[in-house]
């Protein structure tokens, strides 16, 4: 249950994240460069990581002022499958500041984000030619210069609505990406109309400055008040204006539409956890299903057609489950992260059994602060943890002794995989400090982004490769 960075001070505006810069160097490094193996190698005193990155599509880092626990990514107009750069994000995102009377949710447009162009489907490389022969060539740092779709900084446009408390999460509506949900620390749950400050920035192709801009003063839609803060919000996929809102006295309320600008609170939670709820996710093949993960070490399964009690309960991980990600494409998969390090994959089909964990991975050894699933590949997923470290894994891999003994003799190099690490784990990403939270984009396949409170990072690792149909179906 570590989430809190209220207490950091405002980022100054020179600041950079150090792994994760323009990929140039200051001085010349006093011992050959090696790859380090997370989970393995151990840093010796003046040894620093440098971030390389050609194992990036794309890289970028920027920051709006105070740190954000929690951001969403706004579903926009732009395409529902982008796969050419330079591409245009919308976010929204809450802020952690020094006073509660300086907080405040960001609305805004991250527009040239440069990166590499790519195939949707990879292409195959030519009879005998490895891997090894074309990466050898000595023209190939100006062939990916010529591949960058792009060119310049990206640009940051940002327009703020006051937020009375610290934002502790925030979630924008898929099927009417306008309306936002926040949860403050005041334990106020606020459901916000943000259309104008989004049409502004639509219209709007110059750059606004970072920060020095006025904050809108603007009432919520509606607000309801929990008898405590909390962190656990979501919106259903499949019923538009539904809402979930948990607490940390263990109640979860739900919220029904009665128009497109008002909402009907039930007062009568949801009860069944014995501490405080954490995370909450819609089914996303049920309007009337829901997960709920607790401070108890328990997940629990709900239909809101049957009462206030949970379905079905389970003992989920030895230490609090903070977050939970339902497979949008496997919608059997239920994914969780524990405040011990661990996260689990589980078949909800196989819960009458008794046993449903089809995986279980104890890498990181720090809490768990953000999960979730790619919206683009079922067997893919994105974890984060108060270890600094970003990992995307694929459950659908599987260590190959045949193909490392391959691959060890075309390279005549000795690299097996260690042991410590699983052979599902495809990408670390660091370079953050206290990382909280991270999306995939759901129009960009393969693009992440994550907050810390350092600052966003977006990233889109080379080796992710998203297939999906040319004609965007």
């Amino acid at each position: 249950m570590v989430r809190s960075v209220k207490s950091a001070k405002k980022l100054k505006r020179k600041k950079k994240v150090s792994s994760i810069g323009d990929g140039s160097s200051s001085s010349i490094p006093s011992m050959p460069a090696k790859v380090w193996q997370p989970g393995v190698d151990k840093l010796e005193e003046g040894e620093e990581l440098e971030c390389d990155p050609s194992t990036y599509n794309s890289l970028h880092a920027f920051h709006i002022g105070w740190p954000c626990l929690s951001f969403d990514i706004v579903r926009d107009t732009l395409g529902l499958v982008r796969t050419e750069f330079p591409q245009t994000m919308y976010f929204v995102a809450g802020t952690q500041a020094e006073k509660t009377s300086w907080n405040s949710i960001g609305i805004f447009k991250m527009s040239n984000i440069t990166g590499k162009r790519r195939d949707l489907v990879p292409s195959e490389p030519a009879a005998g030619n490895s891997d090894m022969e074309s990466d050898s060539s000595d023209s190939d740092e100006d062939d990916e210069d010529e591949e960058l779709g792009g060119s310049g900084s990206p640009s940051l446009q940002l327009r703020k609505v006051a937020h009375e408390g610290c934002v502790n999460r925030i979630r924008a509506m898929a099927q009417n990406p306008h309306i936002c949900a926040s949860w403050a620390d005041n334990g106020y749950v606020q459901v916000w109309d943000f259309s104008s400050h989004l049409n502004a920035l639509a219209e709007s192709e110059t750059q606004g400055a970072q920060g020095a801009l006025s904050v809108f003063n603007q009432a919520p839609l509606v607000k309801f008040k929990h008898k405590d803060e909390g962190y656990a919000i979501d919106w259903n996929p499949i019923d538009p204006g539904r809402l979930l809102s948990g607490d940390c006295t263990n109640c979860i309320y739900l919220w029904e539409p009665t128009s497109n600008e008002a909402w009907n609170v039930d007062t009568k939670p949801f009860i069944g956890h014995t501490a405080s709820v954490e995370d909450l996710q819609w089914s996303p093949t049920e309007p009337h299903v829901f997960a709920s993960c607790s401070v108890d070490g328990t997940i629990a399964i709900w239909d809101a057609r049957l009462g206030k009690s949970a379905a079905a309960s389970f003992k989920a991980h030895n230490a609090d489950v903070n977050v939970i990600s339902w497979n949008r494409l496997a919608s059997c998969m239920l994914a969780s992260g524990s405040d011990d390090g661990t996260f689990s994959i589980r078949d909800l089909r196989l819960l009458k059994e008794g046993d449903s964990v089809v995986a279980h991975f104890e890498y990181h050894k720090h809490p768990i602060t953000s999960i979730e699933w790619s919206p683009h590949e079922a067997s893919t997923l994105a974890v984060s943890s108060s270890d600094n470290q970003l990992t995307i894994w694929d459950l659908s891999l599987e260590k190959d002794d045949e193909e490392e003994a391959e691959f060890r003799a075309k390279t005549k190099e000795q690299v097996n995989a260690p042991e410590d690490l699983p052979p599902q784990l495809l990408f670390v990403h660091q370079g953050q400090k206290d990382l909280k939270e991270i999306h995939w984009h759901s129009q960009i396949p393969g693009m992440i982004v994550s907050t810390a409170a350092d600052g966003f990072n977006i990233l889109m690792p080379s080796n992710i490769q998203t297939t999906l149909p040319t004609n965007g179906a």
